[in-house]
């Protein structure tokens, strides 16, 4: 066999990418359309800019939102807007948009009459549908909010809550809060005392000085319109929430801890010419920050800490603060422990004392859709999403007793919530037609039948009007990308399409929508997949099969939306038109099935999301005719991840595989993502180990290919750079690496992605054809 000179310079050595690419998968259609690596690397250039940042105008006449119309000739996205009620989307001039278009978020006042909004750093209120300027300061005003009766706004400015009338009158500030201990006051106890009390009795002097400190305290009180508030060193508040009465204010606080190590990403490719080192997160299991929470009293400025006192949540806590009740002053308060095995539901009145209202607890790690969303339906009673019946669903609770009560159930998920002006209706977004769809549905706050709103097949995600008379849509599906959607707020009702995003260029490619199948994994468990047949694209199958595995771990590809992985899958069409059979697995660990998939990784990455993917190469050599000795795979960050340890672990599976960005040892990965699966490096060695493809890189048999970017704030660089150098130490012959010098965890140059990509199609096509050579029988040495 006559080695690429990629791979023959590449026998554990380091390979720069080329800025090039050479037309390496080049497949004209019939119609065309280049399918080759080089144009469907081009990404948003090809496939077009679909919208987002969707947001209404107040009254709700207006929907503004993002875009790149594809017959524009800059390729710059605008911020456009479309009438509901009819007509064409309206390009807005970028000297006009920040003024015109309504800020993406906003606070309403009780009754919905009037809303605060940052926008540019000032803060604006809209009153009878026109938008009114608060502040007009070069220094940012943040997280504005209304009064009740939305006469007063408060916001942030530094480290302080301020006031003003929205109909003008004087900037009061409302907090004095610091970051510092409070004064300890003289000591009156013991020999230090003693002495001073000496002191005291001795010198005239003494006595003097004692004297007009107490006058000048006693003046600076009445000068002063707020007293100091003493969070403690090292602390900072990270929200504030103003009280129905207005007295009173919800902090969230998070505390800076010392003594962690931070990895150095060194920048490679400056203006100046010298590498530029940046710090980035510290690892797993190292000390992390806290996220408190307090009720500060605005008439005393008495700071109260809410703390979990009880037995059960003893350990360390983090809590997270979520809203007021609608009119009384008690703040619904969530907390995570952290070994995130439990979540619980509180209810926090103005002295810091909690109530517990809800608790869910796993033995892996608590999580799901929703698992932030509680809210008050009213002062007694309180609306959340969890996972107590093995599936995300909506629950309500009467504060006044009883048990929490169930407004959705089933075998399926509620991925969102909104809750009606009025209060009386849940508008809900769930899988119940196929784990892989999303529709939007009304359900009553009391329960009882579902009805569906949204009738488009595939991924559908809606956002209501403030009145939720209409509704704004992203719809996608598999082979199509999101574009927006208006329809009234009714059962029945057509909506009506706004954008067509995607450029000529793309439209004339033979798109296919992958079918969405399912096979059972050899423990019983079903599991999902998106397949692509070579006969789909109209060519013949060569009986090589390929897998792609989504990254993230805890995301959902198997699905009838876009995918977000759309280079991914163009380029398993350019695969499929060559042949191979390619399958896109929604593994063990990945969303929308419930808990027991979610944590079916629990303690061990690499185990039962993996073997999904070996029984899935079963399914395929049983059911597609692939032969079971040319079988590769590809990803990247968690999909890289697998793809080692499928090369390492899983020898006679497969033939060839190429990891992107991979996590290579999990001890190295950042803490609040690794902590939850596998607990801590230093109390669960086990679970590092088996999980972490360092330690079993002395299987490896097959041809591997890595790529990295050297500047990935991530996955560090440094972890396939030890992954090296241990392959080096190995002896193994049969691998390669490609860094990317200027390229963070998600690529952004064309150049990078093809040049990638060139590599992982020039390995399947030496690895996987017919006449590729078979899997080595030694172990990769030369």
């Amino acid at each position: 066999m006559t080695r690429s000179p990629l791979r023959g310079a590449a026998c554990g050595a380091v390979l720069l990418a080329a800025a090039w690419a050479s037309p390496a998968g080049a497949q004209t259609a019939a119609n065309g359309y280049d399918l080759s690596v080089r144009n469907i690397m081009r990404g948003p250039e090809l496939v077009g800019r679909s919208p987002d940042e969707v947001r209404w105008s107040d009254d709700g006449r207006w929907v503004y939102f993002r875009w790149r119309n594809p017959e524009a000739r800059d390729t710059a996205t605008h911020v456009y807007r479309v009438a509901a009620a009819g007509g064409e989307p309206q390009m807005l001039a970028d000297s006009v948009a920040d003024r015109v278009a309504p800020a993406m978020a906003g606070a309403w006042n009780r009754d919905r009459t009037r809303r605060a909004a940052e926008r540019m750093g000032d803060v604006y209120v809209t009153v009878d549908g026109r938008e009114r300027r608060i502040t007009d300061t070069p220094t940012r005003e943040r997280q504005p909010e209304l009064s009740r009766d939305g006469r007063t706004v408060f916001f942030v400015s530094g480290t302080n809550l301020w006031s003003v009338p929205v109909e003008g009158g004087p900037l009061r500030q409302l907090t004095d809060i610091r970051s510092e201990a409070a004064p300890r006051p003289p000591e009156t106890a013991g020999q230090r005392g003693a002495l001073r009390q000496d002191q005291t009795e001795l010198f005239d002097v003494i006595r003097d000085r004692d004297e007009e400190r107490r006058r000048r305290e006693q003046v600076d009180s009445l000068r002063a319109t707020v007293r100091p508030a003493y969070i403690g060193r090292n602390m900072s508040v990270s929200s504030f929430e103003v009280s129905p009465s207005g007295r009173y204010l919800l902090l969230g606080v998070s505390e800076r801890v010392e003594g962690a190590q931070q990895t150095s990403i060194p920048y490679w490719i400056t203006e100046s010419g010298y590498t530029e080192p940046v710090n980035q997160r510290n690892k797993v299991g190292d000390v992390q920050s806290v996220e408190r929470a307090a009720i500060l009293d605005l008439n005393t400025s008495r700071l109260a800490w809410i703390t979990p006192d009880s037995a059960q949540t003893a350990r360390k806590v983090s809590l997270t603060t979520l809203a007021w009740a609608p009119s009384q002053d008690r703040a619904l308060v969530m907390g995570v422990p952290y070994d995130f095995k439990a979540r619980w539901l509180y209810v926090a009145g103005t002295d810091g004392k909690l109530t517990m209202v809800d608790e869910v607890r796993d033995t892996a790690w608590v999580g799901g859709p929703g698992l932030y969303t509680a809210d008050w339906i009213s002062d007694d009673r309180i609306f959340f999403v969890s996972e107590a019946s093995g599936y995300a669903h909506l629950y309500t609770r009467d504060l006044n007793g009883g048990a929490a009560t169930p407004v959705t159930s089933g075998q399926w998920e509620v991925t969102d919530v909104t809750l009606t002006p009025d209060r009386r209706t849940f508008l809900i977004t769930t899988s119940e037609t196929h784990p892989g769809e999303r529709a939007l549905y009304s359900v009553p706050v009391t329960g009882g039948a579902r009805t569906r709103i949204t009738p488009l097949a595939g991924w559908t995600e809606a956002t209501p009007s403030p009145d939720t008379r209409w509704l704004a849509l992203l719809h996608s599906t598999s082979n199509t990308p999101p574009e927006l959607y208006l329809m009234p707020n009714r059962p029945g009702a057509r909506p009506r399409q706004v954008t067509e995003s995607r450029t000529a260029e793309f439209r004339r490619g033979s798109w296919i929508q992958p079918e969405v199948m399912s096979f059972r994994a050899r423990d019983g468990q079903m599991v999902y997949a998106r397949i692509y047949r070579p006969r789909d694209v109209g060519a013949q199958p060569n009986g090589g099969g390929v897998f792609f595995v989504h990254g993230a771990g805890y995301l959902q590809d198997a699905h009838r939306g876009w995918s977000t992985y759309y280079r991914e899958y163009m380029f398993n069409h350019l695969l499929a038109s060559r042949g191979y059979t390619v399958m896109d697995v929604d593994y063990r660990g990945s969303s929308g099935y419930g808990a027991a998939v979610r944590t079916g990784i629990y303690r061990h990455m690499g185990g039962l999301d993996l073997t999904d993917h070996v029984d899935a190469a079963r399914w395929m050599v049983q059911n597609e005719g692939v032969d079971p000795k040319r079988i590769g795979l590809y990803g990247g960050s968690y999909g890289g991840f697998i793809t080692l340890m499928g090369m390492f672990t899983e020898q006679e599976t497969f033939r060839s595989g190429a990891a992107l960005r991979s996590v290579t040892d999990w001890s190295h990965y950042n803490h609040w993502y690794t902590s939850r699966i596998l607990n801590l490096p230093q109390t669960d060695t086990l679970a590092y180990r088996q999980s972490s493809p360092i330690y079993f890189a002395e299987g490896l048999r097959g041809d591997l290919l890595m790529a990295h970017g050297m500047v990935d704030t991530n996955v560090h660089f440094q972890d396939i750079v030890r992954l090296s150098q241990r392959l080096i130490e190995l002896g193994k012959t049969n691998w390669e690496l490609a860094v990317y010098p200027v390229e963070d965890h998600g690529f952004v140059r064309a150049d990078s992605w093809t040049d990638e990509y060139r590599r992982i199609y020039e390995l399947f096509e030496r690895t996987l054809r017919p006449e590729s050579p078979p899997l080595p029988n030694g172990n990769g040495r030369e």
